[in-house]
C-alpha cells in the first residue's frame, strides 16, 4: 500500500475522528499494527489555527510516519493555506474532509454538505493539491442523501485534480451513522479510477475487513469506532488478513501495560486538568464490554486527578484475572455494532 512516496505497513487504517485520533491515540494504534492513522480535523479558518486545541490536533511531535493532518473547511483559498500551514508543522500528508456528516459542520458548509456543490469540490481539490509538495487525499461519502449519489463523479474530478487516494465512507450525509453501509459504491469507484481506494464504513471485525475488501476489491480498509477501547483490532484484522486466523483476545496483563503507556501520555499531552477528563471516555470504552466494566466506570468518573485514575484503572485491570488470563467480553448483541466514522 503507497501513498505518494509512502510506503504502508499494511493497509489497515484508522479514521480520523474528532476527540479520539489525538496524538497518543494514534501511535498506540500504529504501535498495535495500524498502518497508517489521521489526525482530528483541524479546522481551515486561520483564526483559530493558534487555538490551543487546534494546535494539540496539529502535533506530531514524535509519531510514526506518515504523518497525516486532516483539513476541513468551504473556503479554497483556506484549505490551501491550511495545508501549506500543516505541512510547515511537519504534515507529511494531507486529507480533505468531504465526509463527516455532523449538522454543526455541515450548518457550515463543510464537510460532507460540500457534495452539494460539485464546482466548489473541483476548486478545493485543484487549491489545495497546487498549494502543497505531499500527497493531498480525500475522505468523502457516497452523496448527499440516497436519490443523490455523486460518488463516481466526485472520484473521477479527484483523480483528475490530483488527489493521491480515496477514503469513501458506504453512507450518504443524510443517512448520518444510521442504518447499513452499502458497499456497492465503493466497488464502483475503485473500478472507476486508478488511484488507491479506502473502503470506510461498519467495519468492526476481521471478517467483515475481509468480506469488504473481497466485495469491493478496495485497496484497503479504515477502522472507525470499532477502534475505540479496542485499539488492538488494528493487529487482529492485519493478522486475520494474512493467515486467515484469529488472534485470541489480549492478555490481562498486556493490557494493564497498554494502560501505562497510553493514559501516562495522554496526561503529559493534555496536562493534568483535561488530562483526566479526556481521559474518561477512552477509559469508558476500554472496560464498558468487560465484567463490572459499567459500575467501573461510573466511579473512575468521579476521580478527580490523573494519579488517582491511572491507579483505579490498573486495580480494575488487575481485578480481571479472576475471569482469566485474557480479557473476557461479554457476548454483543446484533444490534450493537459499531458503525465506522
Amino acid at each position: 500500500m503507497q501513498i505518494g512516496p509512502y510506503t504502508l505497513r499494511n493497509n489497515v487504517f484508522v479514521a480520523p475522528m474528532a476527540g479520539v485520533t489525538d496524538r497518543p491515540f494514534r501511535q498506540l494504534c500504529k504501535t498495535l499494527g495500524a498502518g497508517y492513522a489521521v489526525s482530528e480535523m483541524a479546522a481551515s479558518n486561520p483564526r483559530l489555527w493558534a487555538s490551543e486545541k487546534s494546535s494539540r490536533r496539529t502535533d506530531h511531535a514524535g509519531e510514526m510516519e506518515p504523518k497525516a493532518v486532516q483539513i476541513a473547511g468551504a473556503d479554497p483559498h483556506d484549505l490551501a493555506e491550511c495545508a501549506k500551514f500543516n505541512v510547515e508543522r511537519g504534515a507529511q500528508i494531507i486529507d480533505i474532509n468531504m465526509g463527516c456528516p455532523v449538522k454543526k459542520v455541515c450548518n457550515n458548509w463543510c464537510g460532507s454538505a460540500l457534495l452539494q456543490h460539485e464546482d466548489l469540490v473541483q476548486r478545493i481539490l485543484d487549491a489545495v493539491v497546487n498549494a502543497v509538495d505531499v500527497p493531498v487525499t480525500l475522505k468523502f461519502r457516497t452523496g448527499w442523501d440516497r436519490q443523490n449519489k455523486n460518488a463516481l463523479t466526485i472520484a473521477r474530478m479527484a483523480e483528475e485534480a490530483g488527489i493521491a487516494m480515496l477514503t469513501l465512507h458506504g453512507r450518504t450525509r443524510a443517512d448520518g451513522y444510521k442504518g447499513d453501509a452499502e458497499y456497492d459504491t465503493i466497488a464502483a469507484v475503485k473500478a472507476a479510477v486508478g488511484i488507491p481506494v479506502v473502503a470506510n464504513g461498519d467495519i468492526t471485525t476481521p471478517d467483515k475487513a475481509k468480506f469488504v475488501l473481497d466485495y469491493t476489491g478496495a485497496d484497503a480498509i479504515m477502522i472507525g469506532r470499532a477502534a475505540q477501547g479496542r485499539p488492538w483490532i488494528c493487529r487482529e484484522i492485519d493478522y486475520f488478513l494474512r493467515t486467515g486466523e484469529y488472534l485470541p483476545p489480549p492478555l490481562v496483563d498486556e493490557v494493564r501495560e497498554l494502560m501505562h503507556e497510553h493514559l501516562p501520555a495522554h496526561y503529559a499531552f493534555y496536562g493534568e486538568y483535561l488530562g483526566v477528563r479526556t481521559a474518561r471516555k477512552h477509559i469508558g470504552w476500554y472496560v464498558e464490554d468487560l465484567p463490572g466494566g459499567e459500575e467501573f466506570r461510573q466511579r473512575m468518573n468521579r476521580l478527580e486527578s490523573t494519579a488517582e485514575q491511572l491507579s483505579a484503572v490498573d486495580e480494575f485491570f488487575k481485578s480481571q484475572h479472576r475471569y482469566g488470563d485474557r480479557l473476557q467480553y461479554r457476548p454483543a448483541h446484533p444490534d450493537d455494532d459499531a458503525i465506522a466514522a
